[in-house]
């Protein structure tokens, strides 16, 4: 053999068998590094995990007591003359009125429906109302609402930019074999009935006063100085008048349809009185009388079961009831019956009420003011209850039911509030021994 080769081939053989040792040397070398360095890691990492798995199990156990509290606290919050929620509006509810018989709620949606809730005989507690949907034409939403002649026929006001107008809808008579129910449609409209004034308040009584026929009467108060008295049935404009103050607030009508009283952001309340001719039509509406004895703006009324007292509240603090049933025509003055002090809390910077409601039987007064509602003893003044947070938003309208309701076993006075949180509540009157 070559002796160069032979050289060469044991150079190569000697430089793999260094190499060798010297990487075996080097890894192993490396692995201790390693083995050290990962070493003291690798029990805090199993630590780690035990401390993540009990804080996650604590975490649970927390949300767990979290949502125990967190229902307590709604079972707290729920106020004990609460009985029922109707929900299914998709905007704020901006009106809401009971039809005569107490059967039918009926509800202004800005969502642009109508919805009829047929009470009939359940219990007002009920999960399961039936309710009639009314489409509104397209427009501005709707700001009140009212029963005419029976339960079936409505009349709602809209507001738009072109102004406001009025809906009457109505049911056709149908005698068909299948009984199926007939859509409400619209009987007759009249489009800016009170020019490009927005209409604030919208209220209906049966005249039932001297020589009335007996129809419904619709008072529509616009937020200028007007405010106009509507045949229900028919759309007819029987009268107006201009408080010729600064500006409406709202305007109510008694229930027999004799008076009209309207609270104008002044301390004096107007009252007109709606005169009848023989054939039972709107004949004029007259002055009445004035209402003097607040220090301060009047921003809302509501007139008694039996038409002969108005009660008025005042951003003085005051809640004055007056007897209207006088003989004005002989200059006799109505005379303030009684005075009490607005029951809200003292810190508030605006000590007044936004809308009062009589019960039916004329003993209990309901009271918002924001997302407060309160029942005051209409003979002494007392507060019988208060639920501060009774909407999750400002309290738009209330009514009474005009009459009883079942709830379980018992016939109870229902209030029904509807509210910018998109609900209407239903509350059992109070009791005045609270």
């Amino acid at each position: 053999m070559d002796p160069v080769l032979s050289i060469t081939v044991l150079s190569v053989v000697l430089g793999a068998l260094i190499a060798l040792v010297f990487f075996k040397s080097y890894f192993s070398n490396r692995r201790s590094e390693v083995q050290s360095i990962a070493g003291p890691e690798l029990q805090p990492d199993h630590k780690k995990k035990s401390v993540k798995s009990s804080q996650l199990n604590s975490r649970k156990h927390h949300n767990k007591t979290h949502s125990h509290a967190s229902d307590k606290d709604q079972s707290k919050k729920h106020h004990p003359l609460d009985v029922n929620t109707l929900k299914g509006h998709g905007d704020a509810v901006n009106g809401l009125c009971f039809s005569s018989n107490g059967r039918s709620l009926a509800t202004a949606c800005a969502d642009g429906v109508i919805r009829v809730f047929k009470l009939d005989d359940a219990d007002a507690s009920s999960k399961s109302f039936k309710f009639l949907r009314i489409p509104l034409p397209a427009g501005g939403p709707p700001t009140g609402i009212s029963f005419t002649d029976d339960s079936s026929s409505i009349v709602v006001a809209t507001n738009a930019l072109s102004g406001s107008s009025l809906y009457m809808f109505g049911e056709e008579k149908t005698t068909n074999e299948t009984k199926q129910q007939s859509k409400p449609e619209i009987k007759w409209e009249n489009h800016k009935a009170h020019d490009k004034r927005a209409i604030l308040t919208l209220f209906g009584a049966t005249a039932s006063y001297g020589s009335a026929d007996g129809s419904t009467i619709i008072v529509s108060c616009s937020e200028g100085t007007d405010i106009k008295i509507w045949h229900g049935k028919s759309g007819k404009l029987c009268g107006s008048v201009d408080t010729n103050q600064l500006k409406n607030h709202m305007a109510a009508i008694s229930p027999n349809g004799r008076f009209l009283a309207a609270a104008a952001f002044t301390a004096d309340v107007k009252v007109w009185e709606i005169v009848y001719s023989k054939d039972g039509s709107v004949k004029e509406v007259s002055s009445a009388m004035q209402l003097k004895g607040h220090k301060s703006a009047v921003t809302c009324l509501c007139f008694s079961p039996n038409s002969e007292q108005i009660i008025t509240a005042s951003k003085d603090g005051s809640i004055r009831i007056w007897n209207i049933n006088v003989r004005y025509h002989l200059s006799e003055d109505p005379k303030t019956l009684k005075v009490f002090p607005i029951p809200l809390p003292a810190d508030l910077t605006n000590l007044h009420y936004d809308r009062l409601c009589l019960s039916p039987d004329g003993r209990i007064l309901a009271a918002t003011h924001g997302s407060t509602l309160q029942w005051l003893n209409v003979e002494t003044g007392e507060l019988l209850d208060t639920a501060d947070k009774a909407h999750d938003g400002e309290i738009t309208s209330l009514s009474w039911a005009p009459k009883t309701i079942p709830i379980g076993n018992e016939q109870k006075m229902v209030l029904a509030t509807a509210s910018v949180d998109k609900k209407v509540k239903l509350w059992v009157a109070p009791s005045l021994q609270a």
